[in-house]
């Protein structure tokens, strides 16, 4: 099993796939670390030398920020945005939708479960 930047990818992938494993890689990342390394991106990762490995995890180290790091600073700034007290950041912190959707109907992922109204009735048809 390969790791990289702290992350067990799988082996019987290859290495395009298995490369997405990693938090801030994602598909057109993935395609230009194969390239940089000069991998087949057909190459399935238990195929991989040690030196091939090496190659990866010194260009990721090199020229992405991934993993924690990442997270770390993603979070910063959620809390910067929440600190200066920004739309943005208050809708992070009532937990709505950020980016201007509507709530009215939808949004349930941000907002969770529908909850009841306390004597709200619902109207019958005669």
């Amino acid at each position: 099993m390969a790791r990289i930047a702290g992350v067990n990818i799988p082996t019987n992938k290859r290495v395009l796939i298995a490369l997405r494993y990693i938090y801030g890689i994602g598909p057109a990342n993935a395609a230009i670390i194969c390239q940089q390394a000069g991998i087949a991106a057909e190459k399935r990762v238990n195929q991989l030398s040690d030196d091939e490995i090496l190659r990866i995890r010194e260009i990721i180290d090199r020229d992405y920020q991934v993993e924690g790091d990442l997270r770390r600073e993603i979070a910063m700034n959620i809390k910067r945005l929440m600190d200066m007290a920004s739309y943005r950041g208050l809708r992070h912190r009532k937990g709505l939708p950020v980016r201007g959707q509507r709530t009215h109907t939808n949004a349930r992922t941000r907002k969770g479960k529908a909850r009841p109204i306390a004597g709200k009735k619902i109207a019958t048809r005669k």
